[in-house]
């Protein structure tokens, strides 16, 4: 498979990627008390060694009192968790990879995770937690989380965008080679995309465009403070946790705007996150959500969803199966026509540390055991 799109080199700025294969960022709450420890440099490690061509790792939280509420999520802050981060850069690219760490806040969801201490505010643009629709969430935590709250206030947007940047500043300076952005899923910077959980009628919300700003002085402030070498990804969804037909854009021109104001802030790269990578995203096209985004931004795009399994990771764990199905081909051909640029894989990089060099060999797909599928070994 030397030949195949899958091992062609790309640039992005100052990243030069060997092949087109990324590991996806996946949460896995190893790092005690927010800190990378040697198991978490192993990790990360091993995929490098791989072949892998670009990590993207785990949610990273930034310094806000409710940027992540799991305790075994690593941080982008404090002494000891940026030296554990050091630990898994050098290790990286002692082992030839290229690795971005992945800012995180969860905005409406803070409590999802875990318990939370009553007395810090959730992360909310108009206090709404969301219209509840196909979710895999308790209904415990949904009635607790549908609780209206405060909406943030004007400090509570600067401080989360400072913190933003000084995350993105400590990941330049740890050597990291660029900087990802968790905006989808119902997370905060989505949430501020999202009409159903966007119902300000101020400069932060309204129209789509006001909807858009939030995210964008996000993007303006990582730019700033990471320089002008180093990529900016930038993951987007329709989808939510609260409701997995949610959407922020019924038409490619709506999301034309929402992109297009992306782009113009600093992202590079749009990282499309559906939970199956070839389905089209609107009616009338076969374009996927990937295709669309480097269609209207001229930016390169990165499709990720069930890549080698079947199913998605809420339908296999619902029915505690997943059929491999390989689908590499149709990712090849849509990188070789120029549909998209770089697939990220989440599960396949659980089970298969090596999963680049195993399909440059072409060897098989591994066989489905969710305990390695879902990261449970690692």
């Amino acid at each position: 498979m030397t030949d195949s799109p899958l091992f062609q080199p790309l640039q992005v700025r100052s990243l030069e990627l060997p092949n087109r294969i990324v590991m996806s960022p996946m949460t896995r709450s190893y790092s005690i008390d927010g800190v990378p420890g040697d198991d978490v440099v192993a990790y990360y490690r091993r995929r490098a060694e791989g072949g892998t061509g670009l990590i993207v790792t785990e949610g990273v939280a930034i310094d806000h009192p409710s940027a992540v509420d799991n305790t075994r999520v690593p941080h982008m802050y404090g002494e000891a968790a940026l030296n554990g981060w050091r630990a898994v850069v050098d290790a990286v690219h002692q082992a030839g990879g290229k690795i971005i760490p992945q800012l995180w806040h969860v905005g409406p969801l803070w409590g999802a995770m875990s318990k939370v201490d009553p007395s810090i505010k959730p992360m909310r643009p108009s206090g709404e937690w969301g219209p509840l629709g196909t979710t895999s969430y308790s209904d415990s935590y949904v009635r607790w989380a549908q609780n209206p709250c405060e909406p943030m206030t004007g400090q509570d947007i600067a401080d989360v965008i400072d913190a933003y940047g000084r995350a993105a500043a400590a990941a330049a300076e740890l050597g990291f080679d660029g900087i990802a952005i968790h905006g989808g899923h119902g997370y905060l910077l989505d949430s501020f995309l999202w009409a159903g959980t966007n119902l300000r009628d101020d400069e932060w919300g309204g129209d789509l465009e006001r909807r858009t700003r939030f995210p964008v002085e996000v993007v303006k402030a990582i730019r700033a403070a990471a320089g002008p070498d180093l990529p900016i990804f930038y993951r987007f969804s329709q989808h939510k946790q609260q409701n997995y037909t949610a959407r922020i854009a019924e038409t490619s021109d709506e999301l034309s705007i929402i992109l297009g104001a992306l782009s113009e802030a600093g992202v590079d790269v749009f990282d499309a996150s559906i939970r199956r990578f070839d389905v089209p995203a609107f009616e009338g096209s076969d374009l996927s959500l990937a295709g669309w985004a480097k269609k209207v931004t001229g930016k390169p795009s990165m499709a990720v969803g069930s890549v080698g399994i079947g199913k998605s990771l809420r339908d296999s764990r619902i029915e505690k199966s997943a059929p491999i199905v390989d689908n590499i081909p149709d990712v090849e051909q849509r990188i070789g026509d120029g549909e998209f640029d770089l697939i990220a894989i989440g599960r396949l990089h659980l089970a298969d540390p090596a999963l680049a060099t195993t399909l440059r060999s072409g060897a098989p797909l591994p066989e489905f055991d969710r305990r390695r599928h879902e990261g449970v070994l690692h």
